[in-house]
């Protein structure tokens, strides 16, 4: 690999948005129909048979995914949940907004996923639920989690955020393997819709019921109402939210839905190059796929070894001054201050080991072999240049 390429910036993610999303926008501005509707509609039955699940709900983000996802499944005031503390602060975030309590259980060092077998010990009385993330695109060891489930009466919901693609033992996630699982189309994961978010479930009530919640809990949506021969008057039930996505999203994502195998297959061929090549190093601990498990690579993330010749900080920043955008590994909630407890230091080892040497490298799909190159030849020699100086 040569090291003479140099690049001006390569960012950390970069969506993929072409002529036929341009054109899918286009048609739905001069329908005159912008909010909830016919393409929302479609983009949902689009996801829902690519994921395998009988029913999908398109939201405004994961986020609100997650918080309508616990409300169906009766989470309320006083209860506790169960969540790895190592993810994206939405997760805890949405149990708070329904009144409950997370409680963060550690990980599995190899995968970054929640370890199923440190469950049974942070159960109590007031536990409702398990929140299992599908940690950048890797799948929990949903077995395990659903048979503890199962014998302590327990609701499983699955924060998928990052894990459309992703498969278990041959079934994409969002097909059955628990009641519920939330998708996220930030412009960060691989379909975005530009902000957006997707429930799917099983159940047809609890479907339902989730499309009233989006749209403040009334009985009769717009579209239903504008196509009516007869006039039909809404009413509201209960306290509902505002978290409709717009038919300009669903258009795109619909568009997006259609490229989402290429996607992925681009994505893997890059991770196996990383890991590959990266590994010769023999200071950087490359991503692992269990079996039975089929990673997405939503995002590279890989570890610092302990003799490491540079810190996870001065590898960022010798990135940065080679024009590579990089990113702290997943962030531990436990340390932000809403969720800040003495007491999850000493229960939470592995997650805060994982969160302090670990890193996220640019991965696209328009990334190109050489800027990968570029990517890896920059690791190299910062690591020569800096056990260099510290011989000195």
């Amino acid at each position: 690999m040569s090291t003479s390429t140099t690049r001006s910036s390569i960012p950390i993610a970069r969506p993929f948005v072409g002529r036929e999303e341009e054109e899918a926008v286009l048609e739905v501005l001069r329908s005159g129909w912008l909010s909830q509707g016919q393409r929302v509609a479609e983009f949902e039955r689009r996801f829902a048979e690519y994921v395998g699940a009988k029913h999908a709900v398109a939201v405004s983000s994961c986020t609100t995914a997650l918080h309508l996802a616990l409300i169906a499944a009766g989470v309320s005031s006083g209860d506790e949940v169960l969540c790895p503390s190592l993810s994206f602060i939405a997760t805890a975030n949405s149990i708070r907004y329904v009144g409950a309590t997370p409680v963060f259980v550690d990980i599995d060092e190899t995968t970054y996923n929640m370890n199923p077998n440190r469950l049974e010990e942070a159960i109590t009385p007031r536990t409702r639920a398990i929140l299992a993330v599908h940690q950048i695109g890797l799948p929990a060891a949903l077995s395990e989690i659903l048979e503890l489930a199962h014998r302590r009466n327990l609701v499983v919901v699955e924060d998928a955020a990052c894990a459309i693609g992703s498969e278990y033992r041959g079934q994409r996630i969002g097909a059955p393997h628990s009641s519920l699982a939330c998708f996220s189309f930030h412009p960060r994961k691989i379909l975005t819709t530009g902000e957006g978010g997707m429930v799917t479930t099983a159940d047809e009530k609890v479907a339902e019921r989730i499309r009233h919640l989006r749209q403040h809990a009334m009985t009769t949506s717009d579209l239903t109402r504008h196509a009516s021969q007869t006039v039909l008057i809404e009413s509201y039930d209960e306290v509902g939210f505002n978290y409709r996505m717009t038919d300009m999203q669903a258009a795109i994502g619909i568009v997006q839905l259609g490229r989402v195998d290429g996607f992925l297959a681009r994505r893997r061929f890059l991770a196996e190059r990383y890991s590959r090549e990266l590994a010769k190093l023999g200071w950087l601990i490359p991503p692992q796929e269990p079996a039975g498990c089929r990673h997405n690579f939503q995002s590279y993330m890989l570890r610092l070894s302990d003799d490491s010749p540079v810190t996870r900080d001065q590898l960022m920043q010798g990135l940065l001054n080679r024009g590579i955008s990089s990113r702290r590994g997943i962030m531990a909630m436990h340390r932000e201050l809403p969720y800040q407890d003495k007491k999850w230091n000493d229960h939470l080892p592995r997650t805060n080991a994982v969160a302090d040497g670990s890193i996220i490298l640019p991965l696209f799909h328009q990334m190109t072999e050489e800027e990968q190159d570029y990517v890896i030849d920059s690791i190299r020699a910062i690591a020569i240049s800096q056990t260099d100086s510290s011989a000195c």
